[in-house]
């Protein structure tokens, strides 16, 4: 399914205007025709409740002034966040 959005989010609501999916954060790590988005972001529980908040990058691709989502990262667990930048600060270190 190809997402469009005049401007790019995480956010979601139901067709009762509930938030199921709620943004916290968003930093654009590139702009331009393709801009790479990271979104924190919590997601609604059964319970109504949210849950821990989860990352993840989007890539989207901008045709006439419209962002189309081309592909995404979702960053599993806290733990795998952090395995992520300790991989990256090794690598830009040497």
């Amino acid at each position: 399914m190809e997402t469009e959005n005049t401007e790019p989010t995480v956010e979601q609501v139901d067709e009762n205007g509930e938030v199921l999916v709620k943004e916290l954060a968003k930093e654009y790590l590139s702009k331009g025709a393709w801009s790479t988005i990271a979104f924190l972001y919590q997601e609604r529980g059964k319970s109504g409740d949210f849950g821990e908040a989860k990352a993840t990058l989007v890539r989207y691709q901008k045709i006439g002034g419209v962002y189309k989502k081309r592909s995404k990262f979702n960053v599993s667990s806290k733990a795998q966040a952090e395995q992520i930048i300790g991989v990256l600060k090794k690598w830009y270190e040497l």
